[in-house]
């Protein structure tokens, strides 16, 4: 467990709580940075159970928290001023919002973990704050039920947690709206870029290998062609995993796969006008083949990192999309093959 957010206890009903600081520091910068980019994320939680926060008492709130570390400091970190109880729950690791929608932000783990700290032994209310974004996860009639607790579902900003209370723990319309700003994209692209880094080797091979197919007219000639193969197959992958979330909402259509698709297209228009497609007309409709393909699926990927739509919604798209995608690249795949020997 990582403790440099721990600055000592606080001793309630005969036990030792571990009291967190609202201060983010450079390490937890750092750790944010690196899993940002992939590194270490499988691994960047926190211990679960109750931690407390400024000098809190039998009277103070109690927040729920995933045991992912981001989340867990997004709240901490405003927090600051309030003192507080925080309950994380055991999600493996997983952001609030994705493990409600895998069940573990939910109703049980919610009840295993006040009744494991005996909760209801630290404070005298019986009010817990939970995050609006795990609301899918969690049934607050069934939680009343067996710990006796009631479900505030709080905003969907942390930053928005002291107006919340203010307001006699009630969200006014724009605290329980989910946006999905730049900034907010823009986070997600680095780990999505790292994530896809197998599609994307696999990809550059495939292309490489089949620029060596034909009869060229010169040494070095394969070789030159698969570099630029490889530049194409290179931005068709950051049209999928950079362009389109960077730009996800001037993209027309709802559907990542089919924005992905739009991205495909143009990229494959500037480079013909660049002529770094083919050398004859079925190298060309190869090349618009396998970028939109590319582009259409990794922007697609990004749907499940985004507000845009459900769990239901991924899969419907999916069922459409990936079908198309496969036929798309391996028409490309043929096209660029006879286009080399012919």
């Amino acid at each position: 467990m990582r403790t440099n957010f721990i600055h000592g206890s606080i001793q309630n009903n005969g036990l030792a709580v571990p009291l967190v600081t609202d201060r983010l520091e450079i390490k937890d910068y750092l750790g944010s940075f690196m899993v940002r980019w992939g590194i270490n994320r499988g691994n960047y939680m926190v211990n679960t159970g109750l931690f407390a926060i400024g000098n809190p008492d039998s009277s103070s709130d109690v927040f729920v928290s995933a045991n992912y570390k981001l989340s867990f400091d997004s709240l901490r970190k405003n927090l600051a001023g309030i003192n507080g109880w925080i309950l994380v729950l055991d999600t493996k690791g997983v952001n609030v919002w994705c493990a409600a929608g895998k069940g573990t932000f939910g109703t049980k783990e919610l009840v295993r973990q006040i009744k494991n700290v005996s909760l209801d032994k630290i404070v005298i209310h019986r009010r817990i704050i939970v995050p609006q974004l795990g609301a899918t996860g969690v049934a607050a009639h069934i939680v009343k039920e067996e710990t006796g607790f009631n479900v505030h579902y709080g905003p969907v900003r942390a930053d928005d947690i002291n107006d919340f209370i203010a307001a006699g723990y009630r969200a006014t319309k724009e605290m329980r709206k989910i946006t999905f700003k730049f900034s907010e994209r823009g986070k997600l692209i680095p780990n999505d870029f790292v994530y896809g880094k197998f599609y994307l080797f696999g990809a550059l091979a495939v292309v490489f290998l089949l620029s060596l197919i034909g009869k060229h007219d010169f040494p070095g000639y394969s070789l030159n062609d698969g570099f630029k193969a490889m530049f194409n197959i290179f931005l068709g992958y950051c049209s999928g995993v950079v362009v389109t979330p960077a730009i996800l909402p001037f993209i027309p259509f709802r559907r990542f796969a089919v924005k992905g698709f739009i991205t495909g297209i143009v990229l494959s228009i500037i480079l013909l006008f660049l002529n770094l497609t083919g050398e004859n007309l079925l190298e060309n409709i190869s090349w618009f083949l396998l970028l939109s393909a590319i582009s259409s699926f990794l922007a697609m990927n990004f749907t499940g990192s985004s507000t845009y739509t459900s769990l239901s919604g991924v899969k419907k798209e999916m069922k459409t999309a990936v079908p198309l995608q496969i036929i798309f690249a391996a028409a490309g795949i043929i096209l660029m093959i006879l286009g080399k020997i012919f």
